[in-house]
């Protein structure tokens, strides 16, 4: 790897941590916010499903923006905008008012997470690429856990913590002017065939929807289970810091074996061990096990991900490879949305409980269907 792909791929992985380190602040902290004025968790699930909702539609306004813009103006200018909508938060009406900040939110923030990501999967080049992504994937992770780590300090009243979060966001622009490629832009400015990736590659569109359910339903509401389960606000948004920085840990060696082994073996792995630590998570509750099952639940659920990035990469270049990420983008925008919508009306017709049962079940059902790709042909679909 020469010194400018090198130089191009940290820039990229410095943009998208600080895209973590705000999603990671953002979600909890409004779920934390709406919960505590009594609204109830169908309609915190329908608040959080807006977010997705933005980042599904940015995917039909990228190629224009790229096109007028270039690839660098366009990232850092969806860094300034998701900047001004976080600091619009806490000066607005929670409940119509956020509706429409958090399609914006998710707009915005996608425009800067698939950019970069696509950069990021080009640059991970050669036989170390699923354990260069796996070491993104914990920085990444490492971000988002810092985002509920900072609620535990600044509590979640007063426009501190957006203020934060928005300083934050807008440093992405930073890592991004050191980016150099002049091919980058050339391949970005082509149409996005979201249905002819999704024919190629199901198994991985399927594998990132798995991911991006689980990811937005515990964003959203693992802090408000641990409420609802009687921990206090700080200790419940620990639980989902904890749940993240499983990735840090565990993801390097999920690559390694990526590496190394069937890459759909790892990702049915992958996909059985979250199912079994989340199911387990009501059982355990109250006692050591529950902190270690949300380690290891997190860290195998961001495998699925990961892995599914190292095939991406192996399997597609140039224009597909672009088309590739974008698509995973979009894709966790609808997991994400039916994530947390699913999580919410499970959440008030089920109590906290049923939020772990029900995501061990989606889970269960992937890895299912994974078990059967592996005795078809796992790696045309």
């Amino acid at each position: 790897m020469n010194g400018q792909r090198l130089i191009n791929l940290i820039a990229a992985i410095a943009a998208v941590t600080v895209f973590g380190f705000t999603l990671g602040l953002m979600f909890p902290l409004l779920s934390l916010i709406m919960e505590s004025r009594g609204i109830s968790p169908d309609v915190i699930g329908y608040n959080a499903a807006m977010q997705p909702l933005g980042i599904t539609l940015s995917l039909f306004f990228i190629p224009g923006a790229v096109r007028l813009f270039g690839t660098k103006r366009t990232v850092i200018g969806a860094a300034a905008m998701t900047a001004v909508v976080i600091c619009l938060y806490p000066f607005t009406p929670i409940f119509w008012a956020w509706f429409g900040l958090r399609i914006l939110h998710g707009f915005f923030v996608s425009t800067l997470f698939a950019i970069s990501e696509a950069w990021i999967v080009r640059f991970a080049e050669g036989p170390w690429r699923a354990r260069i992504l796996a070491l993104y994937t914990s920085v990444m992770a490492l971000s988002f856990g810092g985002g509920p780590s900072l609620i535990s300090i600044t509590g979640i009243e007063g426009a501190l913590p957006f203020i934060i979060g928005a300083i934050v966001l807008a440093s992405a622009s930073i890592p991004i002017l050191f980016v150099k490629d002049e091919a980058v832009d050339e391949e970005d400015e082509r149409a996005l065939s979201v249905i002819g990736f999704v024919r190629k590659a199901p198994i991985l569109i399927l594998s990132v929807a798995a991911f991006a359910i689980i990811d937005a339903a515990f964003l959203s509401f693992l802090p408000v289970f641990g409420v609802k389960k009687g921990l206090s606000q700080e200790t419940a948004a620990l639980a989902l810091t904890f749940f993240i920085l499983g990735n840090t840990v565990l993801q390097f060696p999920i690559g390694w074996l990526a590496d190394h082994v069937n890459k759909r073996v790892v990702m049915a792995a992958c996909s059985a061990v979250t199912a079994l630590c989340t199911g387990l998570l009501p059982v355990a509750f109250g006692t050591p096990l529950f902190w270690l099952l949300l380690l290891v639940g997190g860290a195998a659920s961001a495998g699925m991900y990961t892995v599914a990035l190292g095939e991406l990469g192996d399997r597609f270049s140039g224009h597909e490879l672009t088309t590739g990420t974008a698509c995973f983008s979009t894709t966790w925008g609808v997991g994400a949305l039916l994530g947390a919508l699913g999580t919410g009306v499970t959440f008030n017709h089920f109590g906290p409980d049923g939020m772990p049962y029900g995501l061990s079940v989606v889970l269960a059902a992937f890895f299912g269907l994974m078990l059967l790709n592996l005795q078809g042909s796992p790696r045309r679909a």
